[in-house]
């Protein structure tokens, strides 16, 4: 096995293996319409493996429970269920406070404020490409095709992001930037 798969294999076991039964739990909660929770769930590691594959994630956590209550949205819209009456729009800062004990809740909220203000500092377009790749998870093409741009300012505007949020995450000390 080569050093890269085993540094990524560690990560996944030490970062997003140990929210797995909490996040199972979540989902059949607040998504009792949601047939396949082991289907979402490998979807939403297959994203989050991506996403780390681009560069850091601040908050494992907040960011792996956003990236399932997005696609459980999805797969609801898609199936034509009906969403449950009782089920509302969950604040990804309120999902903290319930999946974290009120230190980490503290630290957990700082955290995605500042993944926020990151994104909010990047320009425009940039910020959607972001938004759309990152938080919800569509492809290059369905971005492009949603933007009416083309896929290769699709690219070139996540490589900017992408640069820019690091930058912006060692300018708070939050990350050590290496030059390659």
């Amino acid at each position: 096995m080569s050093h890269r798969k085993k540094e990524k294999n560690s990560w996944f076991v030490e970062n997003v293996l140990p929210h797995e039964s909490g996040l199972r739990r979540w989902i059949k909660s607040r998504f009792s319409a949601i047939q396949d929770v082991d289907d979402l769930v490998q979807e939403a590691f297959t994203r989050i493996l991506k996403a780390h594959e681009s560069g850091p994630i601040p908050n494992t956590q907040a960011y792996l429970f956003v990236v399932s209550r997005n696609l459980a949205i999805n797969r609801i819209k898609r199936s034509n269920l009906e969403y449950p009456p009782d089920a509302k729009e969950v604040d990804p800062l309120i999902l903290v406070d319930e999946i974290a004990g009120p230190f980490e809740s503290t630290a957990l909220r700082e955290e995605i404020d500042e993944l926020i203000n990151s994104f909010q500092a990047l320009p425009e377009r940039c910020r959607q490409v972001m938004t759309l790749r990152k938080i919800y998870g569509l492809s290059h093409k369905e971005i492009a095709a949603k933007l009416k741009i083309k896929e290769h300012t699709v690219e070139a505007q996540i490589g900017i992001g992408l640069r820019k949020c690091r930058a912006f995450f060692h300018q708070k000390g939050h990350i050590k930037c290496s030059r390659k």
